[in-house]
């Protein structure tokens, strides 16, 4: 592979100064609201992507304008918690210095800015800092923003668990000072930048790390490069079984590209954690492909150097030997809505936020709602990895008071279907650059229509996980749906079928590149099989597999695109 040429984006980080490049001399070029040259792919790697509104993109191109330059930015939280002062202080930037005023959360377990402007982009990196928040590595070819299930009864386990996330996020950070000097006017030091972890020119693609304790698959293992799965033993967490290679990005028309399982590598005691997170993290440094990125995630790696080979340069380089994996069962991914009270005797209230938007909606002013809850609220917030919020922490005199405020600005309806709470999309459009159909925009009224399917074939307390994705890059995560759309085209998917409620398979296309109004149709005929032809207990995914809709995905990489 050396003598190969390399992609060009090995030229960009290793002539990058350690991802400084020239962001600073770009800062102050007013002529453009946008980066120049490698800077629009190097402030990837300083949590922003470089976008603009595709709403008005032909409009402002008749008026010979460049399109409307901003960026959106991902903060770094491992594990989604933040307290209620930082949230008051993102609130504010929101509202004072975004082009939509709003907040998201993400599927990375964090909340996204959307619009910010050029000359806000300084700004926004300090005021995130006065409150200890950064947005290090949350993009890029690094290891990302590390998840961890967001578990509001086993206080004690989540804390532990919480924990480790923190500790494999700071270890596996770029220490490159970049980040510092560019956006926090940090002192310039005249020693050199190391990376001994990630190395000079970083890796070879973006990986994504997670921390999960079952029986909840809330972070969706599957779709991630590391994942530790928490054992625990009377209560206490012991250690972990290491899950590696799961992905779920794909290029359309590209059958080298596929969504792929984690592979089970074995159960390490705590004592390994950072050195295991470490020899995975380098081996895929030194072993991934950095010839083809299409090819360069970690799940690649493994197949194509073998997962033996692999795990045991991993075992070489942490020094240890994984032992046979301890039992562990998923019994579902999705939040636990309304109140549930911990093991410490705290009420924690968990939040349906409908694709992960909060801004004041008519008649739903959702933002305002948790602007108020931040000013009483003695506990914590945590961002889950479905989107959602968990007002966590609160104590019992307190539970009335915080659902009193829930409820008056719409945090809680109980109209909400347990079939909405199940569906998810990504931003897409007009944001989202790579966007080819709507995700976030069309999930809604679709959403309606699938509960008047499930209502005309009388099967309205079930539900079925729905996930849509404007590109086929795996943000909203459909490749781990019972039903998922991919995005192919403006008004335009490929209708996936066969995951199940676990997480732990991965559904095969039935039907390529059909309208919205094909896709209700195909859903209502397969619900109305569904619903008189399965078993008891049986969900939609395991259904369809049953039944010989679709043949089930074994092994991705042999028969994802198997007829």
């Amino acid at each position: 592979m050396s003598e190969q040429k390399l992609s060009d984006n090995e030229r960009l980080k290793g002539q990058s100064n350690f991802l400084r490049g020239t962001i600073t001399q770009d800062l102050q070029d007013e002529l453009t609201g946008g980066f120049n040259g490698d800077n629009f792919m190097l402030i990837r790697f300083h949590g922003m992507y470089q976008q603009d509104d595709r709403d008005i993109r032909n409009e402002r191109t008749a008026q010979k304008l460049e399109p409307l330059h901003n960026v959106m930015l991902r903060a770094r939280l491992p594990g989604g918690i933040i307290t209620p002062e930082q949230w008051l202080v993102i609130d504010r930037f929101a509202e004072e210095s975004t082009m939509y005023g709003s907040l998201r959360l993400t599927t990375r377990q964090t909340f996204q800015f959307h619009g910010v402007l050029k000359r806000d982009i300084k700004l926004m990196h300090q005021t995130l800092s006065s409150t200890g928040i950064d947005s290090i590595a949350t993009a890029g070819d690094v290891n990302r923003n590390v998840l961890c299930t967001s578990n509001p009864v086993e206080s004690e386990l989540h804390q532990e668990a919480y924990e480790w996330a923190k500790k494999i996020s700071e270890h596996l950070l770029p220490k490159t000072r970049a980040y510092l000097e560019i956006w926090l006017d940090g002192e310039r030091l005249d020693t050199p930048d190391e990376e001994p972890i990630l190395g000079s020119t970083y890796l070879p693609r973006k990986f994504k790390t997670t921390v999960v304790i079952p029986p909840q698959n809330d972070v969706d293992v599957h779709a991630n490069d590391l994942n530790f799965v928490a054992i625990a033993d009377n209560g206490k967490l012991v250690g972990f079984n290491v899950l590696v290679g799961g992905g779920l990005a794909m290029t359309h028309g590209d059958t080298a590209t596929y969504p792929r399982k984690a592979t089970d590598f074995g159960f390490i005691p705590l004592s390994h954690t950072l050195a295991v997170a470490e020899a995975v993290v380098t081996t895929q440094r030194d072993m991934g492909n950095r010839v083809e990125r299409k090819n360069a995630k970690t799940k690649y790696t493994l197949e194509r150097v073998g997962v033996e080979v692999f795990k045991a340069e991993v075992e070489k380089r942490a020094g240890i030997q994984f032992t046979e994996s301890r039992p562990y069962e998923f019994t579902g991914r999705g939040d636990r809505f309304g109140w549930v009270e911990g093991i410490d005797g705290k009420q924690h209230l968990t939040l349906f936020i409908e694709n992960g938007r909060i801004l004041d909606f008519p008649g739903k002013p959702l933002k305002s709602g948790l602007r108020e809850i931040a000013r009483v609220h003695k506990g914590d917030f945590r961002l889950t990895a479905n989107q959602n919020l968990i007002i966590a922490g609160v104590p019992k005199k307190d539970k009335a008071k915080i659902e009193k405020l829930a409820r008056a600005h719409g945090l809680i309806d109980d109209a909400v279907s347990e079939q909405r709470k199940d569906s998810m999309a990504c931003v897409a459009l007009p944001t989202c650059p790579l966007a080819m159909a709507e995700a976030e925009r069309f999930l809604p009224e679709f959403v309606t229509e699938i509960e008047g399917v499930l209502a005309r074939h009388g099967v309205t307390d079930d539900s079925i996980i729905f996930r849509v994705t404007g590109c086929p890059n795996g943000c909203g995560r459909a490749m781990l749906a019972e039903i998922g759309l991919v995005g192919k085209a403006p008004g335009r998917y490929n209708l996936h079928l066969g995951g199940n409620r676990e997480g732990t398979r991965i559904p095969r296309m039935y039907k390529e590149n059909i309208t919205d109004r094909q896709i209700l149709a195909e859903i209502d005929s397969l619900v109305g099989r569904w619903a008189a032809e399965r078993e008891a207990g049986e969900g939609f995914g395991d259904f369809v597999v049953r039944a010989g809709v679709v043949a089930p995905v074994v092994d991705s990489a042999r028969d994802f695109y198997a007829v």
